[in-house]
C-alpha cells in the first residue's frame, strides 16, 4: 500500500497538479430590462382586472423567490459536482445570481450554503458576491432582483431527543456591520462524511479519472481549507470571538442566543422537517416548542415544500413505537404505510426456507429489533437486500410528493396542532407563515419553472458507471439467512452507505417557490412581507393566490394574520394558475448571456411564459384546532380537507367564499389555510418509486428512478403531478380561546 501510494504521488507530482481555491465567480454586469420587469406587474394587474398603480400607491403585487439555495461552497454540493457523480463542475455564488436573474426570472433569492463548510474566506466572498448581485439590480427602489444573505444551520441528531433538524438563517441587510462576522454552524456530523476522504482516495480518484483530475485536486484543497479552520471557543459572546474560527451552536437555543447577541434583523426558517434520510424515526416537533428552543420573533416561517419533497401533511401511523418499559417496538403496517422495520422482518421471512415456523418467527422478530436498533442505518441489518426489495416501506402512499422516509411528527400540520402547556394559562403555539423553496445544490434558485434536467435541476447525483459505484459503495454483500446487528463502532462500511442515499434519489424533485404579497419590489418591501407572514408557497409553478378573512374587526385581513373574533369567520380565496411555458429562453436572456454560459447555467431552457394559464381545478381548505389540553390526540385536530371546492375550467381563475358556522360554539382557537390545486401536468420524479400495486393496495414491485447509470442521464422520470400553492394560515382566536 505504501509503495503504491508513493508511486501515485510521484505521478501526480510529475503531472504538476495542485488544488485551486474555488472562487465566487463573476456576476454578469447587466440587469433584466426595465420593460420586462414592468410587464410582470402588468400581467398580474390584468389577471385581477385592476389598473397598474402608481408606485406611490403601494398596491401589493405578488413577487416570487427562493429562500433556500446552495452553491458549490457547500460541502455536499461540491461533492455532487464531481465528475464521478456525473456532476457539472463548479457552480459558485455568481452562478446563482445569474440563474435567478436570467434563467428562472425570479424577483428575490437568498444564498444558504451549509455553515458547517463555510470557511472565513468563503464567507467574505459570499458577502461580496451577494453585494455584486444587488449592485447590478438598478434603482434600489425598483430592482430587477433582490439577493439576501444567509446560511443553513444543518443539525442532525442520532436519536429523536437529540434531533432538531435544519434551519435557514436569513438577514435583511448585507453590509459587514449589519451581518455576523462568521456563520454559525451545527455540530458537523454529516459534513465530516464528505470531508473524511482518505489520502488513498485523494490520490486514487484523480488518477482513475485523469482527464478530470483538476476538479478532484480542487476538492482536496477545499477539504484542507475547512480542516484548517479552528473551532471557536465555547461560552464566549459571539461578538467577542475571533473572525477566523468556525462558530458552533449545538441546539436552536444556542443559535437563537448567538443571533440575539448580534441583534440584526433575522428570519430563521425550519425546512425539510419530514425528510427521513437523516431524521430519526419517532422524532416530533414537541421539544422545539419550548421557551428555550423556539424564538417566536425570529422563527416565523416554515418551509412546507422543497425539491426534497412535501412536509405539509400529518398521518397517525408510526415508523417506531415503544412498549410500557420504553423499549422500541416495530408497529404493524397501517393503511397506506409499511414501516421499514416490518419490511426487514418480511425480507428475512422470505429467506427462512424449510426451517420450522417458530424458528422463522424468531428470526423475523430479531430482524425488526435489529433494524430499529440501527436507527438510520437499519437497511444494513439485512445483508444482501437490494433497493428494490424494500418496496415502498417508510413512504407515505397518500401524501402529495412526500419527502423520503416521511416523518409525520415533524410535519407542518403537526406543528400547527401542537401546544406546549408549561404555562397552562397561556399555552405556547407555533405561529408560522408558509413558504416553499428549492433546496437546490447547483446554484439554481427557482428550478421549478420547467420540468426537465433531473441531474441538475434536482439533487439527483450518482456514480457514472458500475466501476465507480463499486469504488464508492463497495462490493455487494451476499444475502444471509438471518439479520445482522449493525454497530457503527465495529462494522466498517463506506460512509455514504450509512444512510439510504441511493433509495432517496426517486424522491428528488424540482423545487418550490416562496411568494410574497409585497408593497413594492425593493428589499424593505419584500422583507416586510416576509416578516408579517403575508406569504405563500408553491410546488414550483407561479400560481397566484389570495386568502383573506373578510370580517376582521377592522376590515379584511390577509393570509398570515392573527386575530380574535366573536362571530363566525368569513373567508375569500382566489387563485389563478401559472402561465404555460414556451420552449427556450426569452430574448433578454439570449442577448445578455454568452451562448456557452446560457448552456452551462440554463441548459437553454428559461422561464419563458406564454399568455395562457393552467386552470385551477379545485380549492381545498384545511382546518386545524390546536390542542387545548395535554395529550389531546393530534390527528383528531387536523381536518384535511375540511372544505373542498371544485372549480370550473376558467382560465380567469377560481374564487370561493365560505364561513365556519361551528367556530363560535367551539370557543377555541382555529387555524385555517387554503390550497389551490392546478390541472395535472408532468413533473420530474412525481411518481416516486413508481410502485405497482396489487388488488389489496400493497406495493408489489418498484421501478426506482436511479441517480446513477442504471437510469439514463437524459431520462427525467416524468409522471403526472398536481402542482399547487399553500397559503399561510390565518389564526383566529375564539371568545373562550387561550390567548
Amino acid at each position: 500500500m505504501t509503495r503504491r501510494l508513493f508511486v501515485w504521488g510521484v505521478l501526480i507530482a510529475m503531472a504538476g497538479c495542485r488544488g485551486q481555491h474555488q472562487d465566487p465567480g463573476e456576476v454578469t454586469h447587466k440587469r433584466v430590462p426595465v420593460a420586462v420587469v414592468a410587464a410582470r406587474a402588468m400581467s398580474q394587474a390584468a389577471a385581477v382586472n385592476r389598473p397598474v398603480p402608481a408606485a406611490a400607491e403601494h398596491e401589493k403585487q405578488i413577487l416570487f423567490g427562493d429562500l433556500h439555495v446552495h452553491t458549490t461552497f457547500s460541502v455536499d454540493a461540491f461533492t455532487m459536482s464531481l465528475p464521478f457523480l456525473q456532476g457539472e463542475g463548479a457552480h459558485p455564488p455568481a452562478d446563482a445570481c445569474d440563474f435567478a436573474r436570467f434563467c428562472s426570472g425570479l424577483d428575490f433569492w437568498s444564498i444558504n450554503d451549509h455553515a458547517e463548510g463555510i470557511t472565513p474566506q468563503h464567507w467574505q466572498e459570499m458577502k461580496e458576491s451577494i453585494r455584486q448581485c444587488n449592485a447590478v439590480a438598478g434603482d434600489p427602489r425598483n430592482p430587477d432582483l433582490v439577493a439576501f444573505l444567509g446560511w443553513e444551520w444543518t443539525q442532525v441528531g442520532q436519536t429523536p431527543a437529540e434531533h432538531y433538524g435544519h434551519k435557514n438563517v436569513i438577514f435583511k441587510d448585507t453590509a459587514d456591520d449589519r451581518v455576523p462576522r462568521r456563520p454559525i454552524s451545527a455540530p458537523a456530523m454529516l459534513m465530516r462524511a464528505f470531508q473524511q476522504r482518505s489520502l488513498w482516495q485523494q490520490l486514487e480518484f484523480p488518477l482513475l479519472d485523469f482527464p478530470n483530475r483538476q476538479r478532484y485536486f480542487d476538492f482536496g484543497l477545499y477539504q484542507r481549507e475547512m480542516r484548517d479552520t479552528a473551532v471557536c471557543p465555547s461560552g464566549v459572546d459571539t461578538r467577542q470571538l475571533p473572525t477566523g474560527c468556525r462558530e458552533v451552536a449545538d441546539t436552536p437555543q444556542e443559535l437563537f442566543e448567538k443571533l440575539s447577541q448580534w441583534g440584526f434583523d433575522t428570519i430563521v426558517i425550519p425546512h425539510g422537517t419530514t425528510w427521513g434520510l437523516y431524521t430519526p424515526a419517532g422524532t416530533t416537533m414537541d421539544k422545539q416548542l419550548t421557551a428555550a428552543q423556539h424564538d417566536p420573533q425570529k422563527q416565523t416561517l416554515i418551509e412546507v415544500y422543497s425539491g426534497h419533497g412535501n412536509s405539509e401533511e400529518y398521518r397517525d401511523w408510526k415508523a417506531i413505537d415503544y412498549d410500557a418499559a420504553g423499549h422500541p417496538v416495530c408497529p404493524a403496517p397501517a393503511a397506506n404505510y409499511v414501516p421499514c422495520c416490518w419490511q426487514a422482518g418480511e425480507l428475512i421471512r422470505a429467506r427462512c426456507g424449510n426451517i420450522p415456523q417458530d424458528a422463522c418467527e424468531r428470526r423475523v422478530a430479531a430482524a425488526r429489533k435489529n433494524y430499529l436498533a440501527a436507527g438510520q442505518s437499519g437497511h444494513l441489518t439485512v445483508p444482501g437486500a437490494k433497493l428494490e426489495d424494500w418496496k415502498d416501506c417508510g413512504q407515505c402512499r397518500d401524501c402529495f410528493n412526500p419527502a423520503f422516509n416521511f416523518r409525520p411528527g415533524e410535519s407542518v400540520q403537526y406543528a400547527l396542532a401542537l401546544s406546549n402547556f408549561d404555562n397552562p394559562a397561556n399555552p405556547r403555539r407555533f405561529r408560522f407563515g408558509f413558504i416553499a423553496s428549492s433546496d437546490n445544490h447547483t446554484a439554481r434558485p427557482g428550478t421549478g419553472y420547467k420540468e426537465f434536467g433531473r441531474h441538475f435541476m434536482t439533487e439527483s447525483a450518482g456514480p457514472r458507471d458500475a466501476a465507480w459505484r463499486e469504488r464508492i459503495l463497495g462490493t455487494e454483500v451476499p444475502a444471509v439467512a438471518e439479520s445482522v446487528p449493525f454497530n457503527p463502532n465495529v462494522t466498517t462500511v463506506p460512509m455514504v452507505q450509512m444512510f439510504e442515499a441511493e433509495r432517496q434519489a426517486s424522491f428528488f424533485m424540482t423545487g418550490g417557490l416562496v411568494a410574497v404579497h409585497s408593497e413594492g419590489r425593493d428589499r424593505d418591501a419584500v422583507w416586510a412581507a416576509l416578516k408579517r407572514r403575508e406569504v405563500y408557497g408553491t410546488s414550483g409553478d407561479r400560481i397566484l393566490l389570495w386568502f383573506d378573512l373578510l370580517n376582521g374587526a377592522a376590515g379584511p385581513l390577509p393570509m398570515g394574520s392573527e386575530t380574535v373574533l366573536d362571530q363566525a369567520p368569513r373567508f375569500r380565496v382566489r387563485a389563478l394558475g401559472a402561465f404555460k411555458q414556451k420552449p427556450g429562453c426569452p430574448a433578454y436572456a439570449v442577448n445578455t448571456l454568452a451562448p456557452e454560459r446560457l448552456e452551462h447555467l440554463c441548459h437553454n431552457e428559461c422561464y419563458n411564459p406564454t399568455d395562457e394559464r393552467h386552470p385551477i381545478t379545485r380549492i381545498e381548505i384545511v382546518r386545524v384546532r390546536p390542542q387545548t389540553a395535554p395529550g389531546e390526540p393530534i390527528g383528531s385536530l387536523i381536518q384535511d380537507p375540511w372544505r373542498k371546492f371544485e372549480c370550473s375550467p376558467d382560465l380567469n381563475g377560481c374564487a370561493v367564499e365560505f364561513e365556519d358556522p361551528e367556530f363560535v360554539a367551539a370557543g377555541r382557537e382555529v387555524i385555517y389555510y387554503a390550497r389551490a390545486i392546478q390541472e395535472p401536468t408532468l413533473a420530474v420524479n412525481a411518481g416516486g418509486l413508481r410502485c405497482q400495486y396489487n388488488a389489496g393496495g400493497e406495493c408489489v414491485e418498484v421501478h426506482p428512478c436511479y441517480a446513477d447509470f442504471r437510469t439514463p442521464y437524459a431520462d427525467d422520470c416524468l409522471s403526472p403531478n398536481e402542482e399547487r400553492a399553500w397559503s399561510s394560515p390565518i389564526y383566529v382566536g375564539g371568545k373562550k380561546s387561550d390567548p
